[in-house]
């Protein structure tokens, strides 16, 4: 399979990189830095999410797009996924798993409402779930096969292979997932359409 992948330097995108190049897919990842090893299953395409060009350039080609991009205090997701979404349209192009957070999930103590909006969520800042949730409402809207993934808290460490996942809502008393494990469930969503045109939250 041939994969376009944004966000690949991130905590989530580096292990789906090392994922999808261990199972022999070609990876195009587009980087503002690179700051990869050389592989012959990977093309390194130095440039901006917020770049028309530099995001065409990256999907051309490509079976489906993976997202992990972050927010970062800043609007590149939300800057970057019409982009992508009218790329993916351009090159005829399905298929996009992206991550997201738990807040955009719905909420069990306010129906009707997000989970950062209903009180689910303890964070008292809301930025990054403004941010996921414009990404979210952009996919929605489009014609894409679209899955996010939306952990909770999201510690570093090595995917250990299990984790409850429910959609459309964060796992009753769901705590926390390793970067790891978000990627892995994320990458294992290629083989499936379980989730597709649906959010799916995901906890130990």
């Amino acid at each position: 399979m041939k994969l376009a992948l944004f966000g690949a330097t991130g905590r989530v995108g580096r292990y789906i990189v090392k994922m999808a190049l261990r199972d022999g897919h070609d990876v195009k990842a587009l980087v503002r830095t690179p700051d990869f090893d050389s592989h012959p299953h990977l093309e390194v395409i130095v440039g901006n999410v917020r770049n028309a060009e530099d995001i065409q350039r990256t999907i051309q080609g490509a079976d489906a797009v993976i997202s992990a991009i972050g927010t970062d205090r800043t609007t590149t997701l939300s800057d970057a996924t019409p982009l992508i979404a009218k790329a993916m349209e351009a090159e005829g192009v399905k298929r996009i798993i992206t991550i997201g957070t738990a807040g955009i999930l719905n909420s069990r103590l306010s129906p009707g409402l997000l989970r950062y909006q209903g009180g689910d969520s303890k964070r008292q800042l809301t930025f990054a779930a403004e941010e996921h949730e414009k990404a979210y409402k952009t996919l929605e809207q489009s014609g894409l096969d679209w899955t996010i993934v939306c952990p909770t808290y999201l510690p570093d460490g090595e995917p250990k292979g299990y984790f409850r996942f429910e959609e459309n809502y964060l796992p009753e008393d769901g705590k926390e997932i390793t970067a790891g494990d978000t990627a892995l469930f994320a990458y294992e969503q290629l083989e499936s359409d379980d989730f597709v045109k649906s959010r799916v939250g995901i906890a130990y």
